[in-house]
């Protein structure tokens, strides 16, 4: 048996004649954070998509934990920890960001939903919430309310409240998109901070984010995965390098 914790066996995708994903067959080990990047079209969202149950797949397998959840809706495959950030962040403007916290932690918990028990009283989530506030830089914004935050804390709470459902695997979408300069330079210390403890799938077009933070890189372009190893193997492989600069260019232009 592998160590894997989420693998792919040629996800595949179609709209039409298109093929978005095209036989995709990645892994992500413990602890360790594997980043997706290819330029703009590549399929790397549809993927994204696909691992965390919001797009069915054509043909392939996704394997968590051993397990096949190919089939499984999303709220299934959050319960079993395969989360990504937003799906379980509705984010509440009149709640302050440590109720925000708490809600999150709360619905973590299949039978948690105690309403009638005010959520502040429950000193177990609200030592969960407490304590993902602090790994992402927000406990001293605890009694803040949401409405009152910069977009920044805004992306750092969604990350937080995804860190509060216990996550096994945590799928990222380009964290770092609309961010400034200053606020990027933020998330990438936290995402290095929480390397190790959390598996992390991570999508992102900043590239100085990516070779800083990835113990592994995919490239994907035109739905197939074209080459996976270390951030070394990916700078110096010339037919990665020529074939993703030149679609990135292609894509952007």
């Amino acid at each position: 048996m592998n160590d894997h914790l989420l693998e792919t066996n040629k996800l595949t995708k179609r709209y039409g004649g298109l093929l978005v994903t095209d036989s995709v067959s990645i892994d992500v080990r413990p602890g360790e954070l594997h980043a997706i990047i290819g330029p703009n079209g590549a399929g790397k969202t549809t993927l994204i998509n696909q691992l965390s149950g919001e797009m069915s797949a054509d043909s392939g397998d996704v394997q968590f934990l051993g397990q096949r959840v190919t089939a499984l809706p999303i709220y299934e495959r959050a319960r079993r920890g395969l989360l990504r950030s937003y799906q379980i962040t509705s984010i509440f403007e009149d709640f302050t960001v440590l109720e925000n916290a708490v809600f999150a932690a709360m619905g973590a918990k299949e039978h948690a939903f105690h309403f009638w028990k005010p959520m502040l009283e429950r000193a177990d989530l609200v030592a969960v919430a407490r304590e993902v506030l602090g790994v992402t830089n927000l406990l001293d914004r605890a009694e803040t309310m949401v409405s009152e935050l910069a977009y920044g804390e805004r992306r750092q709470l969604e990350l937080a409240m995804a860190l509060a459902a216990r996550p096994k695997v945590l799928l990222l979408d380009e964290p770092m998109a609309g961010m400034s300069v200053r606020e990027s330079a933020s998330v990438v210390q936290l995402l290095k901070k929480l390397k190790g403890t959390y598996s992390i799938l991570l999508i992102e077009h900043d590239m100085d984010a990516v070779f800083a933070l990835a113990d592994r890189i995919t490239v994907l372009v035109y739905g197939k995965a074209l080459f996976s190893g270390t951030p070394d193997e990916i700078r110096n492989d010339p037919e990665v390098r020529a074939v993703y600069l030149g679609n990135e260019t292609k894509a952007q232009g």
